[in-house]
């Protein structure tokens, strides 16, 4: 569905600095230093992580494979995503968005 919002939530990290980022023209959510509390993405990239860190991998191809295989779980469990990122906070900032009064 479309919000029409056009919503970048950056946190700020010297890499995410560029003059890409403000290229895009989209309005920015500005976080504080360290704060990945804030960033639900965070918690996906860590079960990511977790699902690929310790391994040796013959190629990068199959170490992208695991990560693709990973998030098309993950895409097909709603719960697990809302058990990694749906904090309640975010949970009743996004309902009013996601469901507005008819």
């Amino acid at each position: 569905q479309e919000t029409g919002f056009d919503v970048f939530v950056w946190d700020g990290a010297p890499s995410h600095r560029g003059n890409d980022v403000k290229a895009l023209g989209a309005t920015l959510v500005i976080q504080p230093p360290y704060s990945p509390e804030l960033n639900p993405a965070e918690r996906v990239f860590e079960a990511i992580r977790a699902e690929v860190e310790g391994k040796v991998y013959a190629t990068m191809a199959d170490k992208q494979e695991v990560v693709e295989n990973f998030l098309k779980e993950l895409s097909s469990a709603p719960e697990r995503i809302k058990k990694l990122a749906g904090w309640d906070w975010i949970q009743e900032t996004i309902s009013p968005i996601a469901n507005p009064a008819t």
